[in-house]
């Protein structure tokens, strides 16, 4: 790996973590996600439905267990929640492991999803014994600042790439001294920021999904990045430019106009 651009600790959690997170929500395969984890990737972020991963996981051992972040969660649905200690006892069954190092409780669009009642879910969770940490993913950028500074969670998940960047002034800088965990998804907008937008000149160049990983880890507040690559050729590909390290001040511009340039099309975007 190249340093610490693609090896830090994570936040409060101190454990060394490829700046590369593995998610497998395209379901690559269980060769790639092996491979991955020859390449040096040890931050793995799964849902239930993620059987690609989690069979890759059992097989890891408890003996190689404390070299791997696990992280996962329970979705918030907007008319109710899921009970998050029956969600973490099945992740815990279908990664066939003791323990999860970050469980988050997903989703949160206002202030509103976070009750009382899914706050004290979270910290009877985080007493339990079997996490690690607690997270939140969040799209209330402000709100899930205030979190992190209340010391409410461990850890933030929150969108952020060239194209969103209000993190830079609503997250980042408002974070604690405590250095929560920051995770990022949504490296290339969904795949927005690999495609010309309507209006963009027709010989403009076009980022590549590693310089999308790249623009994010740039940024030292961001831990960990995730990925989800689809076969083995993206992963390869992406790996290969990562390890180019930070953007140089040419590319950032770059990369900052072209998401500019597509976030200008499509502002909103969840």
């Amino acid at each position: 790996m190249n340093g610490d651009f693609l090896l830090a600790p994570l936040g409060k959690l101190n454990t060394p973590v490829c700046r590369i997170g593995l998610s497998a929500t395209y379901r690559p395969g269980r060769a790639v996600i092996r491979k991955a984890i020859d390449e040096g990737l040890n931050y793995f972020f799964f849902y239930g439905f993620d059987t690609n991963m989690t069979s890759v996981l059992r097989e890891l051992g408890p003996a190689r267990r404390e070299q791997f972040v696990f992280a996962t969660g329970a979705y918030n649905l907007y008319v109710g929640h899921l009970n998050m200690r029956r969600t973490l006892e099945k992740r815990l069954r279908q990664a066939g492991t003791e323990y999860i190092d970050i469980f988050h409780y997903l989703g949160i669009s206002k202030p509103q999803h976070f009750t009382q009642q899914v706050r004290d879910e979270l910290q009877a969770i985080r007493e339990s014994g079997l996490v690690r940490a607690v997270a939140v993913s969040c799209h209330d950028r402000k709100f899930a600042a205030q979190l992190a500074r209340e010391g409410a969670v461990d850890g933030l998940m929150v969108r952020y790439n060239a194209a969103h960047r209000g993190a830079e002034t609503d997250i980042f800088p408002e974070l604690p001294a405590t250095n929560p965990a920051v995770i990022s998804y949504t490296a290339t907008r969904w795949g927005y920021l690999l495609r010309r937008p309507g209006g963009y000149p027709k010989d403009g160049a076009i980022p590549t999904a590693g310089m999308c990983y790249r623009f994010v880890m740039t940024n030292p507040a961001v831990h960990v990045c995730l990925m989800a690559p689809s076969n083995a050729r993206h992963l390869q590909e992406n790996l290969a430019e990562i390890r180019r390290g930070p953007l140089d001040a040419d590319e950032m511009k770059f990369m900052r106009e072209f998401g500019d340039a597509v976030y200008n099309k499509n502002k909103y975007f969840m």
